[in-house]
This record gives C-alpha cells, sequence and structure tokens, in this order.
C-alpha cells in the first residue's frame, strides 16, 4: 500500500501536469504565441528541467514522470514562441 506522502506527490504531479494541458493544447493547436512571454517561458522550461534532474537522483517518480510531460510540454510551446518570435515576421 503507499504512504500518504507518495499519494500526495502524485497527486501533486498530475494536478499540475494536467493544469499545463490546456495552454499546450491551445498553442498548439493554434499555434498563436503573441500573449505568451518568451522570459516566462524559457526560465519555466530551465525550472522544470532542473525538476526533473532533482527527480532522477532522487529517484522519485512522481516528480520524473509529471516534469518529463510539462518540460515536453514546454518546449513544444517554447519553441513555437521562438519561431513565431524570431523567424515569422
Amino acid at each position: 500500500m503507499m504512504e500518504t506522502k507518495e499519494i500526495v506527490s502524485y497527486v501533486a504531479a498530475t494536478l499540475t501536469t494536467v493544469s499545463f494541458l490546456p495552454q499546450a493544447i491551445l498553442t498548439i493547436k493554434t499555434k498563436d504565441t503573441d500573449g505568451l512571454s518568451l522570459g516566462m517561458y524559457s526560465l519555466f522550461a530551465l525550472g522544470v528541467l532542473f525538476w526533473l534532474i532533482y527527480g532522477i537522483q532522487i529517484l522519485d517518480e512522481a516528480i520524473i514522470v509529471a516534469n518529463a510531460i510539462t518540460l515536453l510540454l514546454a518546449i513544444i510551446i517554447l519553441s513555437y514562441k521562438i519561431y513565431n518570435s524570431f523567424f515569422k515576421k
């Protein structure tokens, strides 16, 4: 049986990852990034990367899975933002 702290970690990981999905889906669908901050998404992606590294270091599955998924989505959105900001004019 799972300990309470494990349940809490999985609930937290699920909620934070799922909360990011609407923005990711909207951005992927519309490719519109005008309202998104390049600085914010850059720092966000970097922060998620470090959470992923931390999760790997402590072998915490909830942290690893949640941050791997969130990092993938953040990189997709960041890629659209960079493309729209610098290459699409």
